[in-house]
Protein backbone atom coordinates (compact mmCIF):
# COMPACT_ATOMS: atom_id res chain seq x y z
CA UNK A 1 0.00 0.00 0.00
CA UNK A 2 1.44 3.81 -0.74
CA UNK A 3 2.26 5.59 2.01
CA UNK A 4 -0.31 8.23 1.65
CA UNK A 5 -3.23 5.46 1.95
CA UNK A 6 -1.22 4.46 5.43
CA UNK A 7 -1.49 7.56 6.94
CA UNK A 8 -4.64 7.50 8.01
CA UNK A 9 -4.64 4.47 9.90
CA UNK A 10 -1.33 5.85 11.51
CA UNK A 11 -3.23 8.77 12.43
CA UNK A 12 -5.23 6.79 15.41
CA UNK A 13 -2.02 6.08 16.18
CA UNK A 14 -0.67 10.06 16.31
CA UNK A 15 -2.48 13.12 16.92
CA UNK A 16 -1.92 13.38 21.40
CA UNK A 17 -1.75 9.70 21.19
CA UNK A 18 2.03 9.47 20.53
CA UNK A 19 3.74 10.45 24.00
CA UNK A 20 0.91 7.26 25.57
CA UNK A 21 1.60 4.94 22.87
CA UNK A 22 5.94 5.62 23.38
CA UNK A 23 5.28 5.36 26.52
CA UNK A 24 3.70 1.99 26.54
CA UNK A 25 6.15 0.59 23.49
CA UNK A 26 9.15 1.55 26.61
CA UNK A 27 7.81 -0.54 29.46
CA UNK A 28 6.23 -3.50 27.16
CA UNK A 29 9.60 -3.61 25.33
CA UNK A 30 11.60 -5.60 28.15
CA UNK A 31 8.63 -8.24 28.03
CA UNK A 32 8.71 -8.76 24.45
CA UNK A 33 10.11 -11.77 24.60
CA UNK A 34 9.41 -13.79 26.83
CA UNK A 35 5.69 -12.66 25.60
CA UNK A 36 6.48 -14.16 21.83
CA UNK A 37 7.96 -17.35 23.15
CA UNK A 38 4.91 -17.78 24.52
CA UNK A 39 2.84 -16.87 21.90
CA UNK A 40 5.46 -18.42 19.26
CA UNK A 41 4.44 -22.11 21.27
CA UNK A 42 0.63 -21.05 21.27
CA UNK A 43 0.39 -20.77 17.42
CA UNK A 44 2.48 -23.95 17.12
CA UNK A 45 -0.32 -25.64 19.17
CA UNK A 46 -2.77 -24.22 16.78
CA UNK A 47 -1.30 -25.64 14.10
CA UNK A 48 0.44 -22.54 12.41
CA UNK A 49 3.06 -23.05 9.86
CA UNK A 50 6.76 -21.49 10.47
CA UNK A 51 5.66 -18.96 7.78
CA UNK A 52 1.92 -18.33 8.98
CA UNK A 53 3.85 -17.64 12.88
CA UNK A 54 7.11 -15.91 11.23
CA UNK A 55 4.08 -12.85 9.58
CA UNK A 56 1.87 -12.63 12.83
CA UNK A 57 4.55 -12.32 15.35
CA UNK A 58 5.72 -9.12 12.86
CA UNK A 59 1.93 -7.73 13.90
CA UNK A 60 1.65 -7.74 17.25
CA UNK A 61 1.72 -5.35 19.89
CA UNK A 62 5.19 -6.13 21.10
CA UNK A 63 6.64 -6.24 17.13
CA UNK A 64 5.25 -2.50 17.76
CA UNK A 65 6.93 -1.81 20.64
CA UNK A 66 10.30 -2.66 19.55
CA UNK A 67 10.02 -0.77 16.34
CA UNK A 68 8.52 2.51 18.48
CA UNK A 69 11.23 2.09 20.97
CA UNK A 70 14.03 2.13 18.38
CA UNK A 71 12.89 5.49 17.86
CA UNK A 72 11.09 4.70 14.25
CA UNK A 73 7.37 5.90 13.65
CA UNK A 74 3.81 4.49 14.26
CA UNK A 75 3.46 4.67 10.36
CA UNK A 76 7.01 2.01 9.93
CA UNK A 77 4.90 -0.56 12.48
CA UNK A 78 1.81 0.04 10.25
CA UNK A 79 3.89 -0.78 6.91
CA UNK A 80 5.06 -3.82 8.34
CA UNK A 81 1.86 -4.69 9.43
CA UNK A 82 0.23 -4.40 5.79
CA UNK A 83 3.21 -5.93 4.22
CA UNK A 84 2.95 -9.06 6.75
CA UNK A 85 -0.81 -9.18 6.53
CA UNK A 86 -0.73 -8.88 2.31
CA UNK A 87 1.87 -12.03 2.76
CA UNK A 88 -0.83 -13.77 5.25
CA UNK A 89 -3.95 -13.45 2.76
CA UNK A 90 -1.46 -15.29 -0.05
CA UNK A 91 -0.58 -17.87 2.40
CA UNK A 92 -3.99 -18.93 2.42
CA UNK A 93 -4.95 -17.48 6.06
CA UNK A 94 -8.38 -16.60 6.81
CA UNK A 95 -9.06 -13.15 8.74
CA UNK A 96 -10.55 -14.64 11.15
CA UNK A 97 -8.14 -17.13 11.86
CA UNK A 98 -5.56 -13.90 11.95
CA UNK A 99 -7.94 -12.21 14.87
CA UNK A 100 -7.70 -15.63 16.87
CA UNK A 101 -4.43 -15.39 16.56
CA UNK A 102 -4.21 -11.53 17.84
CA UNK A 103 -6.26 -12.59 21.07
CA UNK A 104 -3.53 -15.66 21.64
CA UNK A 105 -1.59 -13.06 21.62
CA UNK A 106 -3.37 -10.41 23.52
CA UNK A 107 -4.05 -12.87 26.12
CA UNK A 108 -0.02 -13.94 26.69
CA UNK A 109 0.59 -10.20 26.76
CA UNK A 110 -1.81 -9.92 29.57
CA UNK A 111 -0.51 -12.96 31.91
CA UNK A 112 3.18 -11.58 31.06
CA UNK A 113 3.15 -7.92 31.52
CA UNK A 114 1.85 -6.48 34.57
CA UNK A 115 0.68 -2.94 34.00
CA UNK A 116 -1.60 -3.56 31.22
CA UNK A 117 -3.79 -2.35 33.02
CA UNK A 118 -2.55 0.83 32.77
CA UNK A 119 -2.46 1.13 28.85
CA UNK A 120 -5.50 -0.11 28.44
CA UNK A 121 -7.00 2.78 25.66
CA UNK A 122 -3.63 2.71 24.07
CA UNK A 123 -3.79 -1.21 23.84
CA UNK A 124 -7.23 -0.84 22.52
CA UNK A 125 -5.81 1.84 19.83
CA UNK A 126 -3.30 -0.28 18.76
CA UNK A 127 -5.54 -3.23 17.52
CA UNK A 128 -7.89 -1.03 15.84
CA UNK A 129 -5.18 -0.41 13.71
CA UNK A 130 -3.95 -3.28 13.19
CA UNK A 131 -7.78 -5.00 12.32
CA UNK A 132 -7.68 -1.66 10.03
CA UNK A 133 -4.21 -2.62 8.46
CA UNK A 134 -5.62 -6.15 7.84
CA UNK A 135 -8.92 -5.58 6.19
CA UNK A 136 -7.26 -2.70 3.84
CA UNK A 137 -4.17 -5.51 3.15
CA UNK A 138 -7.21 -8.34 2.37
CA UNK A 139 -9.52 -5.92 0.39
CA UNK A 140 -5.90 -4.73 -1.64
CA UNK A 141 -5.23 -8.36 -2.09
CA UNK A 142 -8.63 -9.54 -3.41
CA UNK A 143 -8.89 -6.44 -5.37
CA UNK A 144 -5.73 -7.14 -7.33
CA UNK A 145 -6.36 -10.86 -8.01
CA UNK A 146 -10.04 -9.64 -9.35
CA UNK A 147 -8.69 -7.29 -11.59
CA UNK A 148 -6.25 -9.38 -13.01
CA UNK A 149 -9.21 -11.89 -14.13
CA UNK A 150 -11.54 -8.81 -15.45
CA UNK A 151 -8.24 -8.12 -17.58
CA UNK A 152 -7.71 -11.80 -18.74
CA UNK A 153 -11.36 -11.30 -19.56
CA UNK A 154 -11.19 -8.39 -21.35
CA UNK A 155 -7.63 -9.50 -23.41
CA UNK A 156 -9.86 -12.35 -24.24
CA UNK A 157 -12.44 -10.97 -26.55
CA UNK A 158 -10.29 -7.93 -27.37
CA UNK A 159 -7.36 -10.00 -28.41
CA UNK A 160 -6.65 -9.95 -32.65
CA UNK A 161 -4.44 -12.81 -32.94
CA UNK A 162 -2.71 -15.45 -30.56
CA UNK A 163 0.70 -13.66 -30.37
CA UNK A 164 -1.31 -10.12 -28.95
CA UNK A 165 -3.03 -12.52 -26.30
CA UNK A 166 -0.60 -14.06 -25.36
CA UNK A 167 1.71 -10.58 -24.54
CA UNK A 168 -1.05 -8.81 -23.37
CA UNK A 169 -1.97 -11.96 -20.89
CA UNK A 170 1.76 -11.80 -19.83
CA UNK A 171 2.10 -8.11 -19.17
CA UNK A 172 -0.99 -8.22 -17.10
CA UNK A 173 0.38 -10.90 -14.65
CA UNK A 174 3.99 -9.68 -14.76
CA UNK A 175 2.16 -6.75 -13.13
CA UNK A 176 0.19 -8.67 -10.82
CA UNK A 177 2.92 -10.17 -9.42
CA UNK A 178 5.28 -7.25 -9.16
CA UNK A 179 7.95 -9.44 -11.40
CA UNK A 180 10.38 -7.12 -13.43
CA UNK A 181 9.77 -9.45 -16.38
CA UNK A 182 8.20 -12.40 -17.85
CA UNK A 183 8.46 -14.62 -20.67
CA UNK A 184 5.83 -17.16 -22.27
CA UNK A 185 7.18 -20.67 -24.13
CA UNK A 186 5.22 -23.12 -26.11
CA UNK A 187 6.41 -26.27 -26.87
CA UNK A 188 6.44 -27.44 -30.36
CA UNK A 189 5.89 -31.12 -30.37
CA UNK A 190 7.22 -31.00 -34.81
CA UNK A 191 10.72 -29.01 -33.74
CA UNK A 192 10.77 -30.60 -30.10
CA UNK A 193 11.84 -27.20 -28.90
CA UNK A 194 10.31 -24.85 -26.36
CA UNK A 195 9.51 -22.11 -28.88
CA UNK A 196 9.12 -18.05 -27.24
CA UNK A 197 6.22 -15.79 -28.16
CA UNK A 198 9.68 -13.48 -29.61
CA UNK A 199 12.95 -14.54 -29.88
CA UNK A 200 15.30 -18.06 -30.16
CA UNK A 201 13.93 -21.39 -29.54
CA UNK A 202 15.56 -23.49 -26.65
CA UNK A 203 15.64 -27.36 -27.50
CA UNK A 204 13.83 -29.72 -25.23
CA UNK A 205 14.81 -32.64 -23.38
CA UNK A 206 12.69 -35.04 -21.06
CA UNK A 207 14.00 -34.53 -17.76
CA UNK A 208 13.84 -30.73 -18.90
CA UNK A 209 10.07 -31.35 -19.57
CA UNK A 210 9.81 -33.06 -16.54
CA UNK A 211 10.51 -31.13 -14.40
CA UNK A 212 8.82 -27.85 -16.01
CA UNK A 213 5.56 -29.85 -15.92
CA UNK A 214 5.46 -28.81 -12.08
CA UNK A 215 4.98 -25.23 -10.75
CA UNK A 216 8.43 -24.04 -9.59
CA UNK A 217 10.25 -21.20 -7.46
CA UNK A 218 13.68 -21.12 -9.44
CA UNK A 219 17.06 -19.94 -8.24
CA UNK A 220 18.94 -18.37 -10.63
CA UNK A 221 22.02 -17.94 -8.74
CA UNK A 222 22.36 -21.78 -8.17
CA UNK A 223 25.35 -24.36 -9.11
CA UNK A 224 25.47 -27.66 -10.31
CA UNK A 225 24.87 -30.03 -12.91
CA UNK A 226 21.92 -30.32 -15.15
CA UNK A 227 19.31 -28.09 -17.50
CA UNK A 228 19.02 -24.52 -16.41
CA UNK A 229 14.81 -24.40 -15.86
CA UNK A 230 15.19 -20.67 -16.70
CA UNK A 231 14.28 -21.14 -20.86
CA UNK A 232 16.00 -17.73 -20.97
CA UNK A 233 19.51 -18.35 -20.74
CA UNK A 234 20.22 -14.51 -19.82
CA UNK A 235 18.26 -14.63 -16.89
CA UNK A 236 20.87 -15.84 -14.30
CA UNK A 237 23.09 -13.54 -14.96
CA UNK A 238 20.47 -10.43 -14.96
CA UNK A 239 17.64 -11.97 -11.97
CA UNK A 240 18.06 -13.72 -8.53
CA UNK A 241 14.86 -15.85 -8.60
CA UNK A 242 12.00 -17.12 -11.20
CA UNK A 243 8.59 -18.50 -10.95
CA UNK A 244 7.69 -20.93 -13.45
CA UNK A 245 3.88 -22.26 -14.32
CA UNK A 246 2.77 -24.88 -16.54
CA UNK A 247 0.43 -24.83 -19.47
CA UNK A 248 -1.08 -28.38 -18.82
CA UNK A 249 -3.75 -29.90 -21.42
CA UNK A 250 -5.31 -33.79 -20.76
CA UNK A 251 -2.07 -34.51 -18.63
CA UNK A 252 0.68 -32.94 -21.11
CA UNK A 253 2.92 -29.89 -20.50
CA UNK A 254 1.70 -27.53 -23.46
CA UNK A 255 3.87 -24.87 -22.60
CA UNK A 256 5.58 -22.47 -19.47
CA UNK A 257 5.26 -19.32 -18.60
CA UNK A 258 8.13 -17.63 -16.32
CA UNK A 259 8.78 -14.64 -14.07
CA UNK A 260 11.64 -13.04 -13.08
CA UNK A 261 12.78 -10.86 -10.12
CA UNK A 262 16.31 -8.73 -9.60
CA UNK A 263 15.85 -10.13 -6.04
CA UNK A 264 14.55 -13.17 -3.90
CA UNK A 265 11.33 -13.52 -3.86
CA UNK A 266 9.11 -15.99 -1.85
CA UNK A 267 6.77 -17.60 -3.79
CA UNK A 268 3.28 -18.47 -1.95
CA UNK A 269 0.85 -20.74 -1.82
CA UNK A 270 -1.76 -18.12 -3.00
CA UNK A 271 0.03 -16.82 -5.99
CA UNK A 272 0.76 -20.42 -7.00
CA UNK A 273 -3.07 -21.13 -7.10
CA UNK A 274 -3.78 -17.85 -8.96
CA UNK A 275 -0.88 -18.18 -11.80
CA UNK A 276 -2.03 -21.87 -12.04
CA UNK A 277 -5.70 -20.84 -12.65
CA UNK A 278 -4.25 -17.99 -14.82
CA UNK A 279 -2.22 -20.39 -17.00
CA UNK A 280 -5.25 -22.41 -17.64
CA UNK A 281 -6.96 -19.84 -18.73
CA UNK A 282 -4.26 -18.96 -20.85
CA UNK A 283 -4.11 -21.72 -22.31
CA UNK A 284 -7.63 -22.36 -23.08
CA UNK A 285 -7.49 -18.44 -24.70
CA UNK A 286 -4.47 -19.48 -26.73
CA UNK A 287 -6.42 -22.57 -27.96
CA UNK A 288 -9.33 -21.45 -28.75
CA UNK A 289 -7.61 -18.16 -30.65
CA UNK A 290 -5.47 -20.96 -32.71
CA UNK A 291 -8.76 -22.33 -33.52
CA UNK A 292 -10.11 -19.01 -34.62
CA UNK A 293 -6.75 -18.07 -36.47
CA UNK A 294 -7.21 -21.73 -38.52
CA UNK A 295 -10.93 -21.16 -39.34
CA UNK A 296 -9.95 -17.62 -40.53
CA UNK A 297 -7.22 -19.20 -42.70
CA UNK A 298 -9.32 -21.83 -44.00
CA UNK A 299 -12.16 -18.77 -44.58
CA UNK A 300 -9.95 -17.08 -46.47
CA UNK A 301 -8.44 -20.17 -48.27
CA UNK A 302 -12.23 -20.39 -49.64
CA UNK A 303 -12.94 -17.11 -50.14
CA UNK A 304 -9.43 -17.40 -52.42
CA UNK A 305 -10.77 -20.44 -54.57
CA UNK A 306 -14.50 -18.78 -54.75
CA UNK A 307 -12.76 -15.81 -56.42
CA UNK A 308 -10.62 -17.95 -58.75
CA UNK A 309 -13.95 -20.28 -59.12
CA UNK A 310 -15.18 -16.94 -60.54
CA UNK A 311 -12.71 -15.96 -62.88
CA UNK A 312 -12.64 -19.38 -64.09
CA UNK A 313 -16.72 -19.50 -64.91
CA UNK A 314 -16.35 -16.58 -66.48
CA UNK A 315 -13.31 -17.41 -68.43
CA UNK A 316 -15.27 -20.27 -69.34
CA UNK A 317 -18.77 -18.51 -70.11
CA UNK A 318 -16.30 -16.56 -72.56
CA UNK A 319 -14.89 -19.39 -74.55
CA UNK A 320 -18.83 -20.76 -74.83
CA UNK A 321 -19.89 -17.34 -76.09
CA UNK A 322 -17.16 -17.13 -78.58
CA UNK A 323 -17.43 -21.01 -79.62
CA UNK A 324 -21.17 -19.87 -80.11
CA UNK A 325 -20.52 -16.97 -82.00
CA UNK A 326 -17.66 -18.34 -84.04
CA UNK A 327 -19.23 -21.89 -84.50
CA UNK A 328 -23.23 -22.70 -84.26
CA UNK A 329 -23.73 -19.07 -85.06
CA UNK A 330 -22.05 -19.05 -88.17
CA UNK A 331 -23.17 -22.09 -89.42
CA UNK A 332 -26.86 -20.93 -88.78
CA UNK A 333 -26.74 -18.01 -90.71
CA UNK A 334 -25.34 -20.02 -93.35
CA UNK A 335 -28.05 -21.97 -93.22
CA UNK A 336 -30.54 -19.03 -93.30
CA UNK A 337 -28.64 -18.06 -96.37
CA UNK A 338 -28.70 -20.79 -98.23
CA UNK A 339 -32.36 -21.09 -97.41
CA UNK A 340 -32.87 -17.73 -98.99
CA UNK A 341 -30.55 -19.13 -101.96
CA UNK A 342 -32.70 -22.00 -102.55
CA UNK A 343 -36.36 -20.02 -102.36
CA UNK A 344 -35.34 -17.75 -104.75
CA UNK A 345 -34.57 -20.73 -107.26
CA UNK A 346 -37.94 -22.69 -106.44
CA UNK A 347 -40.40 -22.11 -109.50
CA UNK A 348 -43.46 -20.17 -108.52
CA UNK A 349 -45.36 -23.19 -108.48
CA UNK A 350 -43.68 -24.82 -105.59
CA UNK A 351 -45.81 -22.95 -103.23
CA UNK A 352 -45.96 -25.47 -100.63
CA UNK A 353 -42.15 -25.85 -100.97
CA UNK A 354 -41.71 -22.17 -100.71
CA UNK A 355 -43.72 -21.92 -97.40
CA UNK A 356 -42.24 -24.79 -95.85
CA UNK A 357 -38.65 -23.07 -96.85
CA UNK A 358 -39.91 -19.76 -95.27
CA UNK A 359 -40.96 -21.46 -91.69
CA UNK A 360 -37.61 -23.28 -91.39
CA UNK A 361 -35.83 -19.99 -92.44
CA UNK A 362 -37.96 -18.36 -90.03
CA UNK A 363 -36.92 -20.85 -87.21
CA UNK A 364 -33.58 -20.46 -87.93
CA UNK A 365 -34.56 -16.49 -87.64
CA UNK A 366 -35.71 -16.95 -84.19
CA UNK A 367 -32.97 -19.47 -83.36
CA UNK A 368 -30.28 -17.26 -84.19
CA UNK A 369 -32.04 -13.93 -82.00
CA UNK A 370 -32.17 -16.82 -79.42
CA UNK A 371 -28.21 -17.27 -79.79
CA UNK A 372 -27.32 -13.91 -79.68
CA UNK A 373 -29.42 -13.64 -76.44
CA UNK A 374 -27.37 -16.37 -74.59
CA UNK A 375 -23.86 -14.77 -75.96
CA UNK A 376 -25.34 -11.51 -74.52
CA UNK A 377 -25.61 -13.30 -71.34
CA UNK A 378 -22.54 -15.44 -71.07
CA UNK A 379 -20.42 -12.69 -71.94
CA UNK A 380 -21.78 -9.38 -72.60
CA UNK A 381 -19.26 -7.45 -74.21
CA UNK A 382 -20.72 -4.15 -73.17
CA UNK A 383 -19.41 -4.93 -69.51
CA UNK A 384 -16.08 -5.06 -70.62
CA UNK A 385 -16.02 -2.02 -73.01
CA UNK A 386 -18.39 0.33 -71.06
CA UNK A 387 -18.70 -0.84 -67.83
CA UNK A 388 -21.25 -1.42 -65.49
CA UNK A 389 -24.07 1.03 -65.55
CA UNK A 390 -24.07 0.69 -69.64
CA UNK A 391 -24.07 -3.72 -68.90
CA UNK A 392 -27.42 -3.38 -66.60
CA UNK A 393 -29.08 -0.45 -68.67
CA UNK A 394 -28.95 -3.13 -71.41
CA UNK A 395 -29.59 -6.20 -69.62
CA UNK A 396 -32.94 -4.05 -67.90
CA UNK A 397 -33.89 -3.35 -71.74
CA UNK A 398 -33.79 -6.95 -72.46
CA UNK A 399 -35.67 -7.56 -69.55
CA UNK A 400 -38.80 -5.40 -70.59
CA UNK A 401 -38.79 -6.84 -74.23
CA UNK A 402 -39.22 -10.58 -72.58
CA UNK A 403 -41.70 -9.29 -69.82
CA UNK A 404 -44.19 -7.23 -69.40
CA UNK A 405 -42.78 -5.26 -66.09
CA UNK A 406 -41.64 -2.08 -65.68
CA UNK A 407 -37.99 -1.19 -64.52
CA UNK A 408 -36.64 1.79 -62.46
CA UNK A 409 -32.79 1.88 -62.84
CA UNK A 410 -30.71 3.91 -60.46
CA UNK A 411 -27.60 4.48 -60.93
CA UNK A 412 -25.39 6.54 -58.04
CA UNK A 413 -22.41 8.18 -59.23
CA UNK A 414 -19.72 5.35 -59.50
CA UNK A 415 -16.67 5.39 -60.79
CA UNK A 416 -15.31 2.29 -62.81
CA UNK A 417 -14.93 -0.67 -60.19
CA UNK A 418 -12.64 -3.36 -60.79
CA UNK A 419 -13.25 -5.82 -63.81
CA UNK A 420 -13.34 -8.48 -61.35
CA UNK A 421 -15.94 -6.36 -59.15
CA UNK A 422 -18.16 -5.22 -62.17
CA UNK A 423 -18.61 -8.86 -63.04
CA UNK A 424 -19.93 -10.34 -59.85
CA UNK A 425 -22.38 -7.18 -59.67
CA UNK A 426 -23.69 -7.87 -63.04
CA UNK A 427 -24.00 -11.58 -62.01
CA UNK A 428 -26.03 -10.95 -59.30
CA UNK A 429 -28.31 -8.56 -60.98
CA UNK A 430 -28.49 -10.93 -63.70
CA UNK A 431 -29.97 -13.56 -61.40
CA UNK A 432 -32.11 -11.68 -59.47
CA UNK A 433 -33.87 -10.55 -62.84
CA UNK A 434 -33.89 -14.16 -63.78
CA UNK A 435 -35.95 -15.02 -60.44
CA UNK A 436 -38.03 -12.35 -61.05
CA UNK A 437 -38.95 -13.50 -64.49
CA UNK A 438 -39.60 -16.91 -63.41
CA UNK A 439 -41.40 -16.84 -60.27
CA UNK A 440 -42.41 -13.70 -58.88
CA UNK A 441 -45.00 -12.33 -61.78
CA UNK A 442 -43.73 -8.96 -60.73
CA UNK A 443 -45.70 -5.61 -62.57
CA UNK A 444 -42.49 -3.70 -61.53
CA UNK A 445 -39.14 -3.59 -60.53
CA UNK A 446 -36.61 -1.33 -58.52
CA UNK A 447 -33.17 -1.65 -59.40
CA UNK A 448 -30.39 0.82 -57.14
CA UNK A 449 -26.89 0.86 -57.34
CA UNK A 450 -24.12 2.98 -55.28
CA UNK A 451 -20.72 2.42 -54.01
CA UNK A 452 -19.33 4.76 -50.88
CA UNK A 453 -16.69 4.23 -48.32
CA UNK A 454 -15.19 1.23 -49.99
CA UNK A 455 -18.56 -0.56 -50.12
CA UNK A 456 -20.68 -1.50 -53.65
CA UNK A 457 -24.21 -1.25 -52.02
CA UNK A 458 -26.93 -3.15 -54.54
CA UNK A 459 -30.94 -3.38 -53.90
CA UNK A 460 -33.47 -4.52 -56.11
CA UNK A 461 -36.92 -4.44 -54.74
CA UNK A 462 -40.16 -6.31 -57.05
CA UNK A 463 -43.98 -6.35 -56.36
CA UNK A 464 -44.40 -9.59 -56.81
CA UNK A 465 -46.27 -12.45 -54.96
CA UNK A 466 -43.65 -12.98 -52.87
CA UNK A 467 -42.46 -16.55 -50.91
CA UNK A 468 -41.38 -18.28 -47.87
CA UNK A 469 -37.68 -17.68 -47.32
CA UNK A 470 -36.91 -21.13 -44.81
CA UNK A 471 -39.15 -22.77 -47.79
CA UNK A 472 -37.50 -20.89 -50.59
CA UNK A 473 -33.55 -21.64 -48.99
CA UNK A 474 -34.20 -25.35 -47.85
CA UNK A 475 -34.98 -26.54 -51.37
CA UNK A 476 -32.18 -28.07 -52.50
CA UNK A 477 -32.79 -28.34 -56.08
CA UNK A 478 -32.81 -24.34 -56.29
CA UNK A 479 -29.88 -22.70 -56.22
CA UNK A 480 -30.93 -19.08 -57.04
CA UNK A 481 -31.28 -17.26 -53.54
CA UNK A 482 -28.77 -19.80 -51.48
CA UNK A 483 -26.25 -19.57 -54.18
CA UNK A 484 -26.41 -15.80 -54.17
CA UNK A 485 -26.02 -15.71 -50.17
CA UNK A 486 -23.44 -18.15 -50.59
CA UNK A 487 -21.07 -15.94 -53.41
CA UNK A 488 -21.85 -12.81 -51.53
CA UNK A 489 -20.73 -14.30 -47.80
CA UNK A 490 -17.53 -15.82 -49.55
CA UNK A 491 -16.82 -12.22 -50.69
CA UNK A 492 -16.96 -11.13 -47.15
CA UNK A 493 -20.27 -9.43 -48.30
CA UNK A 494 -23.88 -8.81 -46.55
CA UNK A 495 -26.85 -10.69 -47.90
CA UNK A 496 -30.42 -9.94 -46.96
CA UNK A 497 -33.60 -10.52 -48.45
CA UNK A 498 -37.15 -9.51 -46.94
CA UNK A 499 -40.23 -11.04 -48.94
CA UNK A 500 -43.85 -10.03 -47.90
CA UNK A 501 -46.95 -12.77 -49.67
CA UNK A 502 -49.83 -10.66 -48.20
CA UNK A 503 -51.23 -7.16 -47.33
CA UNK A 504 -51.21 -4.55 -49.69
CA UNK A 505 -47.76 -4.51 -50.55
CA UNK A 506 -46.61 -7.91 -51.54
CA UNK A 507 -43.18 -8.48 -53.04
CA UNK A 508 -39.32 -9.22 -52.60
CA UNK A 509 -36.48 -6.76 -51.44
CA UNK A 510 -32.79 -8.39 -51.97
CA UNK A 511 -30.00 -6.00 -50.35
CA UNK A 512 -26.48 -6.80 -51.00
CA UNK A 513 -23.60 -5.04 -49.91
CA UNK A 514 -19.52 -5.74 -51.17
CA UNK A 515 -16.21 -4.79 -49.94
CA UNK A 516 -14.35 -3.30 -53.07
CA UNK A 517 -11.77 -5.12 -53.09
CA UNK A 518 -8.95 -3.36 -55.74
Amino acid sequence: MPTHALAPVADVLRNGRRDPLLGFAKQLEPYANRIDRAFQERLRTLGFDVKQKRALLAITPTAAARILAAGDTPLNFIEQVEYNCRRLAKLNLPPTAILGALKEHEAALVSAFNKHAAFQRVREQLHFSIVLTLNNAYYQVREAETQSFYDQFRIELEARNLDELLRRFLDSLVQLCRADTGSIYMLDEESKAWVPKAGSAVPNHPALQRKLGQPRCLNLQRTGSGPCLSLDHSWPQRFVSCWSVPFIAAGRIEGVMQFAFRKKYEWLPRERELLAAAAERCLMAAQKMRLMEDLARREEQVRSLAGHMLHVEEVERRRISHELHDEAGQSLLCIRLQMEMLEQKLPREAREWRNQLRQARDLTERTILEMRRLIAALSPAVLEQLGLGAALRQLVARFQRLHSCRVRLQLSKIERLPPQMETIAYRLVQECFNNIGKHSGATAVDLDLSSTAGRLRLCVEDNGRGFRLEEAFAKRESFGLSGMRERVTLLNGDFRVESRMQGSKTGTKISIELPIST
